[in-house]
């Protein structure tokens, strides 16, 4: 009586994007699933979900997304909707508009930092 449509692909894999360690791309990348970038971008990032930059990961250029998790390097502007985390071993250099900041002790945040608690700050409309 009640057929299920057969999941595609990418939702039986699970929805998060990932770019491995030596891995280097040059441009911008925007995805609505979450992303977890080992290897480096040169470009903006845009994305609806979550960006996990591991240990090995770098960002330069600016980053618009709902949360963000640092271990990497980034160098450039992060705009989070919500939450930003900056572990220990981290290193930001630039600016960062959040509504909720964590840093570890140890990490290198040498960024301008605006705090919002009234209002998310909002992400670029598509192809801004």
């Amino acid at each position: 009586m009640f057929e299920k449509s057969p999941k595609s692909y990418t939702e039986l894999l699970g929805k998060t994007n990932r770019i491995v360690e030596s891995t280097i791309i040059k441009g911008d990348i925007e995805s609505t699933a979450d992303f977890r970038l080992d290897g480096h971008l040169i470009g903006n990032f845009t994305s609806k979900g979550k960006l996990v930059i591991g240990p090995a990961g770098t960002v330069t250029g600016n980053i618009f997304c709902q949360n963000v998790d640092v271990e990497g390097k980034v160098k450039g502007k992060i705009i989070v909707q919500e939450i930003l985390t900056v572990k220990n071993k981290a290193s930001i250099e630039g600016e960062v508009n959040c509504t909720k900041l964590s840093v570890e002790p140890g990490a290198d945040f040498t960024a301008s930092c605006i705090m919002k608690t009234t209002s998310k700050p909002t992400l670029p409309a598509h192809g801004e």
